[in-house]
C-alpha cells in the first residue's frame, strides 16, 4: 500500500469521499507529477497546497524538496495526512478552510515566490481564485485544477463565446494557460464532469493600473451581469447611463460594444474614468 493508493488509503482509514464538500481523488500518478512540474517544486520553495485530502499529490510533492504547507479543513483527513505524512521534516500541515487561510501571511518572508497548487472544488473556484487573487497575488505559479468548463472559459480570449467576467478580472494580473486535461476517471469517485489543470502566473505589471481594485471588479461584474446589454446599459447599474457614457467616452471606448469584445486592460480604462470621476467601489 502506498500513498498513491487513495482507495486503500479510504478502505484502511474507514473513510468516504463526503460528496456534500466536493471531494474527489485524483488517482492518476501522471497528473501529480505533472502539477508538480509545473508548480516548479524543488528544494528551497515553499507549496501551499489547498485541499491536501488523503496526500497523494503532497507525497509527490514533498519528493521533490519542496516546503509543503498543506490546507486541508476535513478532521478525519488531516488525521490520515497526519498518520501518513507526519514524520516528513518537509510537511507542514494547516487545518484550515482554504478560503479563508492567510495566504498573505505565508508567502511573506520568502526567498522565492511561493507556489500555489491544488484540486480546487467545484463549488468553491470562484471564492478560491478571488481569495488568491486578493492575498496572493505575489506568489508565483498558481497550479490547480478545475473543471473542465471553468478551465475553457479561464484560457478564454475577449471576442471568444467563453470569455467572462472572472477571465476579465484574473488574466489583466496573470497569464494563464493550459497543463493538461483530465478525463473523470482520473478520480474516485469519478465526478460527472471532466477535469483540467492550468497555470497562472503573475504578470511583470497588471494590463492597466487602477487605484481601486474592488471597484474594477465592481465594474467587471456589472459589464457581465447581462452579457445581451450593451456595455453602456450594463454599466448604468453603477450610477446613471449618462454617468456610464462619460466613462466610456473618457476611456475611448464605444458605448454600443458588447462587454465581452473588451480586453483587461480596456475595463482598467472604463474604472480609472469612474476613479477620475469620483466613483468608486460601494
Amino acid at each position: 500500500m502506498t500513498i498513491d493508493s487513495p482507495g486503500a488509503l479510504l478502505r484502511r482509514y474507514g473513510l468516504h469521499a463526503r460528496h456534500s464538500w466536493g471531494q474527489n481523488f485524483l488517482i492518476a500518478p501522471e497528473v501529480h507529477a505533472a502539477i508538480a512540474a509545473a508548480s516548479g517544486a524543488r528544494p528551497g520553495r515553499r507549496v501551499i497546497e489547498i485541499g491536501a485530502g488523503l496526500g497523494t499529490l503532497t507525497d509527490r510533492l514533498l519528493a521533490t524538496g519542496a516546503e509543503v504547507w498543506a490546507i486541508e479543513r476535513d478532521r478525519d483527513l488531516c488525521a490520515v495526512l497526519r498518520a501518513e505524512l507526519g514524520d516528513r521534516p518537509n510537511f507542514v500541515l494547516h487545518e484550515a478552510d482554504a478560503v479563508r487561510f492567510d495566504y498573505a501571511a505565508a508567502i511573506s518572508g520568502q526567498t522565492e515566490p511561493v507556489a500555489i497548487v491544488g484540486n480546487l472544488p467545484y463549488q468553491l473556484t470562484g471564492p478560491l481564485l478571488f481569495a488568491l487573487l486578493e492575498q496572493a497575488s505575489a506568489a508565483g505559479p498558481w497550479v490547480v485544477m478545475v473543471q473542465k468548463e471553468v478551465a475553457d472559459r479561464l484560457c478564454a480570449r475577449p471576442g471568444d463565446d467563453d470569455y467572462g467576467g472572472v477571465t476579465a478580472v484574473l488574466s489583466r494580473v496573470r497569464t494563464i494557460a493550459r497543463v493538461r486535461n483530465v478525463p473523470r476517471g482520473c478520480f474516485l469517485p469519478a465526478p460527472r464532469v471532466d477535469s483540467a489543470v492550468i497555470r497562472l502566473d503573475a504578470r511583470p505589471e497588471p494590463l492597466g493600473a487602477v487605484a481601486d481594485e474592488a471597484g474594477l471588479r465592481q465594474l467587471v461584474r456589472a459589464a457581465f451581469q447581462q452579457r445581451r446589454k450593451v456595455l453602456v446599459n450594463s454599466l448604468a447599474s453603477l450610477g446613471s447611463r449618462a454617468e456610464a457614457q462619460a466613462w466610456c467616452a473618457a476611456a475611448g471606448i464605444d458605448p454600443g460594444v458588447r462587454p465581452e469584445t473588451l480586453g483587461p486592460e480596456q475595463f482598467a480604462a472604463l474604472q480609472r474614468a469612474r476613479e477620475a470621476a469620483g466613483a468608486g467601489a460601494a
